[in-house]
This record gives C-alpha cells, structure tokens and sequence, in this order.
C-alpha cells in the first residue's frame, strides 16, 4: 500500500536516513560538525519525523554518509512529500498530539481496537459524537459542533479509502448498555454498529460482562499495523491532554498478546443479545 500522509512519510525518511548515518558509523554530533547547515538538534526532529525535510538537505546527508546515487534520488523524491498538506494538517481544532494519530490512520493496513467505555471515534454516529463531547462540558459552546463536524470528516477519509483498511474492534458490554445521549441515541448508535459490522473489511466485537476480569482491563488502546517496510507498527494509548505512541517490538507483542486474549473471549456483535 502506498505510503500516504506527511507525517508517516516524514517517520519514513527519518528512519531511513537514521540507518545511513548509522552504517557510516557518524554521530549526530559529527553530522552538525560538517557544516551542511544542519544543527544536532535539527538533525535529531529530522530523524524522528518531527519536521518537513527539503531535497536538498536529504541530498547533503546522502552525500555525507557516502549513499549511492539512486538511494539519494529515492530519498530525495521521499523528501517532497514531508511537507504535503493534509485535511487535518489545517484544523485549529484538532490538538497537534492527535494530528500524528490521524496521519498513521490514513495509512494504516489493520486498526486493532479496544475500548470499554466509549464506542471509539470512527464509528460513532454524529449524536452519539455530540453526547461525548458535550459531556465534557467545553468551555467554548461551539467546540463540540466543530469537533463532530472533523470526526465525520475522519470517518469519511478512513472508510473511502482503496484499499479499505481491516479495522477489528472488541467492545466492552457497557458500551452498549451505556445511555450516552439517551436511549434513542443509544439505539441508533448500535444500529449504526451493526450496518458497519456488515462491512468485508469491518470486524467488530463484544467482550461479555459474564467473562469477568479480563487482560484489557487497565484500559483502550489501539494497534495500528502498517504493509510499508520502513514504518513501524505502533501502540496508541490516549489520554485527555495527550498521547503515547509506543513502537519498541516487546511493546507491540505484549499489547498483541492482549488484543488476542480479549478478541478470543469476545463475541461477534450480530451474536450479542
């Protein structure tokens, strides 16, 4: 799958180019210490992905760490999209820890989800969206409009996509039980459930509350697996003021090794009564 999204292409290249200095066996410090006009602190937001990077400067390190000519071009032509724009890029709305979340997303080839007490944001209706947020009480009485308004923005971008992306969500009982919104929202939302639930690429889950205690009980996250080579597969773990991407392998198995534990005591949602 073609790799899409500023961010997953700036993570990218910075890995890639982290490897070259690597094998060359030169030190962040050596590589400021050329006079390339890249700083040790510019060099290390360019290896994490944090910043655009421009042709010119991936040619200059190429050169430096001794690349030949068509991993040069290759990289230098990487470099053009770490500054392209997406629809999420502009959004004063989204915070900016969120905005690399919805990067991964438009490229992630699976989306492994656990969530026990909120039905997640990609598959909820726009009143069940408006609930959760009005229940945090926003200072600005417009925000939540706003904020629905780009979570079914997200949705849109996620489920048009070609090829669509496998998306395997497990629920806690209280999701569906939960009266956010009130009934009616409530029964709408399950209904959307299960319209979405019929899709090929959709598969979504319900952990009973007859299974007891479970191995995702210290709460949500997301795995987000990627076909490209040279993007990590990534744990999300989100919070009210921010979030953590975890992308070290033993991170990745033990959130897998839960996922699967769950997954395995769950139960399809056209099963669930």
């Amino acid at each position: 799958m073609p790799i899409t999204g500023q961010r997953v292409v700036r993570r990218t290249l910075g890995r890639r180019l982290t490897r070259l200095r690597v094998a060359c066996g030169k030190s962040r410090r050596e590589v400021a210490e050329a006079k390339l006009g890249i700083s040790e602190p510019t060099l290390h937001r360019i290896e994490t992905g944090k910043v655009p990077v421009t042709a010119a400067n991936v040619r200059a390190l190429c050169w430096l760490y001794g690349a030949d000519q068509s991993i040069t071009d290759a990289l230098a032509e990487l470099a053009l999209g770490t500054s392209q724009q997406e629809w999420w890029d502009s959004s004063p709305v989204i915070p900016d820890w969120f905005k690399l979340y919805v990067g991964l997303e438009a490229s992630a080839s699976r989306i492994s989800t656990y969530y026990g007490e909120v039905i997640p944001g990609e598959l909820q209706t726009e009143q069940y969206a408006m609930a959760v947020f009005e229940a945090e009480k926003p200072a600005d009485a417009e925000a939540a409009h706003r904020h629905v308004k780009l979570r079914m923005q997200r949705q849109k971008a996620l489920f048009t996509r070609t090829p669509a992306p496998r998306i395997v969500t497990v629920l806690g009982e209280d999701v569906l039980t939960r009266p956010v919104g009130g009934k009616s929202v409530l029964d709408g939302q399950v209904e959307h459930l299960r319209r979405v639930a019929k899709l090929d690429s959709v598969d979504i889950r319900v952990l009973p509350f007859s299974v007891g205690a479970h191995a995702a009980m210290a709460g949500a996250f997301r795995i987000l697996d990627f076909d490209a080579p040279d993007d990590p597969n990534t744990v999300y773990l989100e919070s009210h003021i921010g979030a953590l991407y975890l992308e070290e392998p033993r991170e990745i198995d033990e959130y897998r090794r839960i996922f699967m534990m769950v997954h395995d005591a769950s139960v399809p949602l056209d099963a669930f009564r």
